[in-house]
């Protein structure tokens, strides 16, 4: 398939893979597994690297797991981090400042530990330390990396005893994600964006799925676009359509198990929204598996923002804003 000309690093062919990415990212862990006793889990990660720990804690609210999973995106784990804790610091480039003092600052409370990166200072720090290392692929942008990153901690907590991978759901998820439609119906939505403000709303189900396709938009298209949740949205950000100062498109991703409530306030706020002028689309999400629908949700977005960064003739790849701050950090960085 020949990239468009925009497309300097061919990503619509990594986003093609993603199915692939995620067969596998299930085999990255191999047998490594967390003796002794877990009383909390903990994900350190920023940007991109930070989704699938979000992921994680939406998957473990689905499943009502016992064991707490929190997401820390700073220098320092919480006071509440001990020698029982698991902690997964995760860094697609292995250099990310924070995510790295986030480790260092676990070795010295004696946490039990996992490494996922693709290289870096991480690799050699637990390479140095026998540390229990998950290495990645390198060469993906961290934002379309995230079934490489995810997988491997469902394994890791598979071969724990601390969950269950049903490998039905994961069978489902694949399928779901090879049928091809995610491609023609994120190039639709791109369509209907363009020149818009995208606004994306689920339920807090899949509000991680709705944070990402704000992301993937933003680092893409290099544009704005927002994300919120329903209920919260009700309360508060549903009063804005009666001022619209610019022009906006909404996207609702709807699991079809959703609380029946959630889905009458989703069709309540789209018709706020149509009196306003502000068109909308909803995707349903079916099926029993909650992977299948997160991971289906997750990869239709990359092709929305994939499509919508070719509309505006931006390589949808580099992300040069970002690599100037981290470029003026590390000129300032503290001696």
């Amino acid at each position: 398939m020949t990239p468009e000309p925009i497309d300097s690093q061919n990503l619509l062919e990594l986003i093609d893979s993603f199915p692939k990415q995620i067969e596998e990212a299930i085999n990255l862990a191999g047998t490594t597994r967390i003796p002794g006793q877990i009383e909390n889990i903990i994900i350190a990660g920023m940007g991109g690297s930070g989704h699938p720990g979000d992921i994680l804690k939406a998957y473990a609210d689905n499943i009502n797991l016992k064991i707490p999973v929190s997401v820390i995106r700073d220098y320092n784990l919480p006071e509440f981090s001990t020698s029982k804790s698991l902690v997964f610091a995760i860094s697609y480039s292995g250099n990310t400042e924070e995510t790295i003092s986030c480790l260092k600052n676990a070795m010295s409370k004696g946490t039990k530990t996992i490494i996922i990166t693709s290289g870096g200072k991480l690799r050699s720090i637990a390479e140095e330390n026998s540390i229990p290392l998950v290495l990645l692929p390198q060469g993906i942008q961290p934002r379309f990396a995230v079934g490489y990153m995810f997988f491997p901690m469902l394994k890791i907590l598979s071969n724990s005893g601390l969950i269950k991978i049903n490998e039905t759901e994961l069978t489902m998820s694949l399928k779901g994600l090879k049928s091809g439609l995610q491609k023609a119906q994120g190039k639709e939505i791109a369509t209907k964006l363009s020149g818009k403000i995208p606004l994306i709303y689920s339920s807090s189900k899949l509000g991680i799925a709705a944070y990402i396709w704000k992301i993937l938009i933003n680092e893409c298209a290099k544009t704005h676009a927002f994300s919120n949740i329903i209920p919260e949205m009700n309360h508060n950000e549903i009063n804005a359509f009666r001022n619209m100062n610019a022009k906006f498109y909404g996207i609702f991703l709807q699991d079809e198990q959703d609380n029946s409530r959630i889905k009458l306030r989703i069709s309540i706020t789209m018709d706020v929204m149509s009196k306003s002028e502000v068109e909308s689309t909803q995707i349903i999400l079916k099926g029993s598996s909650f992977l299948a629908k997160m991971f289906t949700a997750i990869h239709t977005g990359m092709y929305v923002a994939y499509y919508l960064s070719i509309i505006y003739k931006t390589d949808p790849s580099p992300v040069p804003v970002i690599e100037d701050l981290k470029t003026r950090l590390k000129k300032n960085s503290p001696r």
